[in-house]
């Protein structure tokens, strides 16, 4: 089975498709073909500028959606001239949906990422429609199967990210029963999990492409365009530029990036993944030899260099001061700026004084990048630490690309001496130490003369590495290291994150291993450890600066709380389940916060409510998106849900507790949950993340237990006092039992003010059946009025505690 895929200008006329058509009947003599299409050539941009003008409300839009229709109807009226009257219904018909699309986007003044998915859809579900007639029209067996019913993405509308094993299976089972010679399938489209038209973003024909036969496990993967191939250079800037025959995935990927347009970057990504080579061939020119994209380096080649490239219209901005030297944090904070703007990055080079950082972006981008890093470092332009940046327009970037350029010395010497005898001047420079690439950024109007004089010179004679430190190596931090363990090949090849644990700490000793410690045989290690201490561990995580170090705190120390604000301010993340930092006084909880933003630095605590539960997550999501809070409503505690449900007139109170804390259900020491601080703390953490001002005195918490249970001094004595106090709680629970109610602890947020204690819930309340360990809460919003938003589950246990924990540093991991 053989993967083609046709671009744009491969199908921008009727003659181009028929050799397309030609194309596909040779390739499907000896066996089946899939033939992945683009829109119609420039139908993609005028989709998109019909709804712009719809969107601005300018009457335009209809001429130009009439301009699409006539494109359509033309090329049907060419290719099918008879018996097309069924193709011409299904065709008007669809493009009436897109007049109804486009009326609609006039009337509502609104063109969101998720209706431009839509809008732009047509235009591959067209073009593949009209070829697909086409062949069938002259008896060639050839059927369409729409790629929304293949490619299953997530809701990232304009660019969705593929689900690859929903997609993989889908292209399996769909071609393993398809009978069919040649396949066509619309490039770019494909479908949400819930059903939601999206598009895979720039490229996205060929990424399509890609998928399907990565997913097939095919030979090659042939792309057709209107080149023969990658080219030397830009043949239209430079005469004697020639097709490179053979090209490495890392060479093709530089060369696309910088500014060869014959490929798109993230097209080779899923053919390198399966070493599956790729052909770029000419639509027009099929004999021709064309480029092929594989693993194999062709280290004999007459160059090392396998390409010049260039990117027109780039402005150099440059940040500089003499209140940068030496300082840490003003790249990061210069990045994180342009980041927020969605302004990307070409080219990069700082000085090794420090004194000055020089970056390339699209000039298009420049007035915005200037008043969006102005005002990001006002008060260090104010102090005249740094000056206001400067631009200079009117650039470009010119690049040598080759794998083969490390294995050759003055590779740099010949191109700048190059440049330099032909009065081009180099405004910057940036080489990379693998030395695939070697940029320049020079005048645009040096461009042509620049390519020119560098190919007559050279031609013519990518896994993030997470480093874990963990304090606390109870039940919870044993269940953590046995799921990294589990996972670590996982989420290396599914999710490229390499989990490492390079530190670990009891209240006794800690060893480190800036390698990552053997998992397999850690707990031998700790017999010759050093002595463990706060300080020096910290000093010790400082020491190795690992890249991406993550401190978890698997305690319930107060003093380990205390460190957080130190990792953070050396930009190391901090992952906690000890809810002391969180509910200790809201300065030092909004002081974290702060630093956390500050450093650009992860502070990360879901599991101080409800363990594994994703509550403090959905509570964020809920505010962030602009939703407002009313109430809150919830069982916080699985160690006294999972009393009160174990508790009744045929057991006693003393036992019941015991139970729990055997099975891990309570803190060490169960005074901690059953006098209600433990719930009074997850309920104040709620409320602090609901944007209230609040501190522990501030909640009002109703203690069941009795005076003697409250004053004792050890946990056995407080065991001594349950046994004694009996009577008390079979009083609780008859007075429960006659008015069919079950006993709930509870905790309530509501108009900025909280409140914990023991409750008797009626039958069909919520909480009435919650069982178990299990947590709940209930969130009313003004988009959840009535019918609160629920999240349920187990909220206890060391099993669902170290997985949200683990979750936490997953999600460093993806940022």
């Amino acid at each position: 089975m053989k993967v083609l895929k046709f671009g744009g200008t491969s199908v921008g006329s009727a003659h181009t498709i028929n050799q397309v058509i030609s194309i596909l009947e040779k390739k499907s003599d000896n066996e089946k073909v899939i033939c992945v299409v683009s829109a119609v050539g420039g139908i993609t941009d005028k989709l998109l500028n019909a709804g712009r003008l719809a969107q601005s409300k300018n009457k335009d839009y209809k001429e130009a959606f009439l301009a699409i229709q006539r494109s359509h109807l033309k090329l049907i009226d060419t290719l099918i001239p008879k018996k097309n009257k069924e193709v011409v219904k299904y065709v008007e018909d669809t493009l009436k949906e897109l007049k109804d699309l486009l009326d609609g986007l006039f009337l509502i003044n609104e063109l969101s990422p998720k209706t431009t998915d839509k809008l732009l859809s047509f235009g591959e579900l067209l073009s593949s429609y009209i070829i697909t007639e086409t062949m069938k029209s002259r008896s060639i067996y050839a059927e369409r199967k729409n790629a929304q019913e293949l490619i299953v993405t997530d809701s990232n509308f304009t660019k969705a990210n593929v689900i690859f094993k929903d997609t993989n299976e889908n292209i399996k089972t769909y071609f393993k029963s398809a009978n069919q010679d040649i396949t066509i399938v619309p490039g770019f489209v494909s479908r949400s999990q819930l059903g939601e038209i999206t598009t895979l973003g720039r490229g996205g024909s060929d990424f399509t492409a890609a998928i399907i036969a990565a997913a097939l496990k095919v030979i090659q993967l042939e792309i057709w365009t209107d080149v023969s191939g990658m080219f030397t250079a830009n043949p239209k800037l430079v005469k004697h530029a020639y097709p490179i025959k053979q090209l490495s995935y890392q060479e093709a990927m530089e060369l696309s990036h910088f500014g060869a347009k014959v490929l798109y970057p993230p097209t080779v990504q899923p053919a390198l993944d399966l070493n599956i080579p790729i052909q770029i061939k000419n639509t027009l020119k099929p004999e021709e030899t064309g480029t092929t994209i594989s693993s194999e380096i062709e280290l004999l080649t007459k160059s090392p260099v396998k390409g010049i490239t260039n990117i027109n219209n780039i402005a150099l901005l440059t940040l500089q001061g003499s209140g940068m030297v030496g300082i840490p944090g003003f790249s990061k904070r210069l990045f994180e700026t342009l980041a927020q703007e969605k302004i990307n990055i070409i080219f990069i080079t700082q000085a090794s004084s420090e004194h000055s950082i020089c970056f390339g972006i699209d000039n298009s981008d420049a007035d915005k990048a200037k008043v969006a890093i102005d005002t990001a470092f006002e008060n260090e332009i104010s102090l005249h630490k740094i000056d206001p940046i400067l631009i200079e327009d009117g650039l470009s970037i010119i690049a040598l690309i080759g794998d083969n350029m490390k294995n050759f010395q003055g590779i740099s010497g010949k191109m700048f001496s190059t440049l330099g005898k032909n009065n081009i001047n180099i405004r910057a420079i940036a080489q990379g130490a693998s030395e695939r690439n070697i940029s320049a950024v020079i005048n645009n109007n040096d461009v042509k003369k620049a390519l020119n004089v560098l190919h007559e010179r050279f031609f013519e004679v990518k896994t993030k590495q997470l480093n874990v430190f963990i304090v606390g190596i109870g039940n919870v931090g044993e269940k953590l290291i046995d799921q990294i363990t589990q996972q670590h090949n996982f989420l290396k090849k599914k999710l490229k994150i390499d989990v490492r644990i390079a530190g670990m700490a009891n209240s006794r000793k800690m060893i480190f291993n800036e390698d990552g410690i053997n998992l397999n045989d850690w707990a031998s290690q700790f017999h010759y450890a050093e002595k463990s201490s706060l300080q020096g561990f910290f000093n010790k995580v400082v020491d190795l600066n690992l890249r991406n170090s993550i401190f978890v705190d698997i305690t319930a120390d107060e003093g380990v709380s205390k460190w957080y604000d130190n990792y953070l301010k050396q930009s190391i993340a901090v992952v906690a389940c000890n809810k002391i930092a969180c509910s200790g006084t809201y300065d030092n909880y909004k002081k974290l916060q702060d630093l956390s933003l500050s450093y650009n630095t992860a502070f990360l605590y879901e599991t101080n409510v409800g363990a594994g539960l994703p509550i403090i997550n959905t509570l964020n999501n809920l505010v962030a998106s602009g939703d407002k809070v009313t109430s809150i409503q919830a069982i916080l505690s699985g160690s006294l849900n999972f009393v009160f449900n174990n508790f009744s007139d045929r057991t006693n109170f003393h036992d019941t507790v015991k139970r729990a804390q055997f099975e891990g259900y309570t803190e060490p020491d169960p005074r901690i949950d059953l006098s209600g601080i433990d719930v009074a703390r997850k309920i104040l953490i709620l409320a602090r993340e609901n944007g209230g001002v609040m501190e522990i005195e501030d909640i009002d918490n109703k203690s069941f237990l009795t005076e003697a249970n409250l004053n004792s001094k050890t946990v056995d004595d407080f065991y001594k006092t349950l046994k004694a106090d009996e009577a008390h709680f079979q009083k609780l629970y008859a007075s429960a039992k006659t008015k069919n109610c079950q006993l709930k602890y509870v905790a309530e947020y509501k108009n900025g003010k909280a409140k914990v204690g023991l409750r008797e819930i009626p039958e069909g309340h919520p909480f009435y059946n919650l069982e178990g360990k299990d947590n709940i809460v209930m969130f009313y919003t003004e988009r959840y009025p009535e019918q609160p938003l629920i999240v349920k589950g187990a909220g206890a246990g060391a099993d669902v505690t170290a997985s949200g924990l683990f979750a936490d540093i997953i999600k460093i991991g993806n940022k």
